[in-house]
């Protein structure tokens, strides 16, 4: 098992990046979450196979029809045992 996060910059908000995001990793079957941030970007957290978390980042740089994505930067994360994947409420800063 892996742990990852990403942020997401571009057009990103306010185009159903967030539940794009969840049914996409859900449909993979990766846990975590996604949130937007105040400064434009989504932040994701997603656990589970090094090779879905792979194939999400990829998903994640196309992203939904509406959205335009300029990048997506990553760095490995502690594992937190997620089981589901959520959209959680926005925050100010990543975690």
């Amino acid at each position: 098992m892996a742990a990852e996060r990403f942020l997401v910059s571009g057009v990103v908000q306010m185009v159903g990046y967030r539940v794009w995001t969840q049914r996409t990793a859900g449909a993979l079957g990766v846990a975590g979450f996604v949130r937007n941030l105040v400064d434009g970007r989504v932040e994701i957290h997603a656990e589970g196979a090094p090779a879905l978390i792979e194939e999400l980042a990829a998903r994640c740089q196309r992203g939904p029809t509406h959205a335009r994505v300029t990048n997506v930067a990553r760095d490995p994360r502690p594992e937190r045992g997620l089981r589901a994947f959520v959209v959680l409420d926005d925050a100010r800063d990543p975690e």
